[in-house]
């Protein structure tokens, strides 16, 4: 028996000094900064229009301070927000509290234009994207958004010739798109055009070409064929639907 309480007294003694050494740190209390953003999220800007931010709010704690602005287009390599050029672009905001801990927030903004589908495929587009006759869920269907913007020599490019099924419907990101689609439209009404060059994945390589496309300028509907070796063969059937705006 005076083992058994010799051993509890040593055992208690023991804990109680760790206790003390645990508590007798200071704490500080630090407050992030948290961001509220003005304004519409996701801001649609017509190309060719004026943009002005509607900016955001930084607060730590009940403290405003004050934060940083910056945006980059996502498809077309752009360090700034340049409404000429259609894009999905970031905008991002920044801010530092007194302790150093830095937080964000973030905007997007879509500059976009849409042509008539007869004169120009321009566009925003949804798209619906099948791989090998198979669409597998909700994730690749009325995906937002696939872009087509018009090149200064003519030609017209797609944001992502798999129509989104890596990045959107896998959830993979803008690291898995397939750029770089070119298209010449030799005579839009009766569906004449060309795809110069070979495209290739961003994430997983391989060779891959458009081979088709149909427009149909009363649904303001588009469907892209694009096929891919890698080296499995697959065929990326994309149904893109204007968005009118």
């Amino acid at each position: 028996m005076k083992k058994i309480i010799i051993a509890l007294l040593i055992s208690s003694s023991f804990f109680t000094a760790c206790t003390t050494d645990d508590t007798a740190n200071v704490s500080k209390v630090t407050y992030f900064p948290i961001f509220t953003i003005l304004g519409p999220n996701p801001y649609f800007v017509a190309a060719g229009t004026p943009y002005t931010d509607p900016g955001a709010i930084a607060k730590a704690g009940e403290t405003v301070i004050p934060h940083t602005t910056a945006a980059a287009g996502k498809y077309r390599g752009t360090a700034t927000l340049d409404t000429s050029k259609s894009d999905e672009y970031a905008v991002t905001y920044s801010a530092t509290n007194s302790d150093g801990f830095v937080g964000t927030g973030s905007r997007k903004v879509i500059v976009w234009k849409n042509g008539n589908l007869v004169n120009s495929i321009e566009g925003i587009y949804t798209c619906t994207i099948a791989r090998n006759g198979a669409t597998p869920g909700a994730s690749y269907i009325n995906i937002k958004y696939i872009y087509i913007w018009k090149n200064a020599d003519g030609t017209y490019q797609i944001s992502d010739a798999f129509g989104g099924w890596y990045e959107y419907g896998r959830a993979l990101g803008v690291g898995y798109i397939t750029p770089g689609g070119k298209i010449n439209a030799v005579d839009i009404p009766t569906n004449s055009f060309t795809f110069p060059g070979t495209l290739t994945n961003t994430g997983f390589g391989g060779t891959a070409k458009i081979t088709d496309l149909t427009v149909n300028a009363t649904t303001k509907t588009l469907v892209l064929t694009c096929s891919w070796l890698a080296p499995t063969a697959y065929t990326f059937v994309a149904t893109l639907k204007q968005v009118q705006l």
